[in-house]
Order: C-alpha cells, then structure tokens, then sequence
C-alpha cells in the first residue's frame, strides 16, 4: 500500500468494498503499536513495517511537541503533531510540484534542442 491508498484504522475498517466474509474489516491486518505510551491496534491493508515506521514518526512528532511545550491535555498534543505532520507534507507537495514543473520545462527545453540538432540548426 502506498500512502496515498487505503488507510490505517483504529480498530475498524475504513470504507472501501467488503471482502468475501462481507467486512473489509477481516481483510485488515491488525498491528499493535504504541503512541506516547499508550498502546493502539491498527487495522491496515499495508505492510506491517510501514504502519510500524507510520506509528514511530507519528510517536516522534507528539514527544517532539511534548519535549517543546509544557501541553498537559494529549489531544492538544495531538492536534499540534497533526498540524505540524500536514505542514510537511503541504510543503513537501508543493516541492514536488515545483520539480515535477521544472521537469517538464527542461524536458521541453531538451526536445526542442533535439530537433533543431535533427533538423541541422546550430544551438
């Protein structure tokens, strides 16, 4: 699974087809990890190992947050972990965006070489 399919659920499954035995919960693996202490079953369609990696940048984020900010209530903690989690990954679009667009642009650039050298044109 890639990030940008499926999901990973606490415990339930998220929406999607149901499978043979009529719950798409079935088909979910389930994967124990652990959050700031507190343990949580994740029912995924992804690789074990990738949940594992998801669950330690999520736990890295909160103690981050924890470590920075005297914040006593978990869901204030949560929210700015979330907050911080999405402004990276805007900003990470946003980056790929800008090189997806300068791909296109050298790749435009280098067709265009290509054809004046096809066709006997100097540079």
């Amino acid at each position: 699974m890639t990030p940008e399919d499926g999901g990973i659920v606490e415990g339930v499954a998220h929406d999607g087809p149901p499978d043979a035995a009529g719950t798409r919960e079935d088909a979910l693996a389930a994967v124990k990890v652990e959050i700031l202490g507190q343990p949580y079953t994740l029912r995924a369609d992804s690789d074990r190992r990738y949940v594992l990696e998801v669950a330690k940048y999520v736990d890295g984020k909160m103690r981050e947050i924890t470590r920075k900010l005297p914040v006593a209530s978990m869901a204030r903690v949560a929210v700015l972990a979330s907050l911080n989690i999405a402004d990276e990954l805007l900003k990470e679009r946003q980056a790929r965006a800008r090189d997806a667009q300068n791909m296109r642009l050298r790749a435009q650039q280098l067709g265009a070489q290509l054809d004046r050298a096809l066709d006997g044109d100097p540079p």
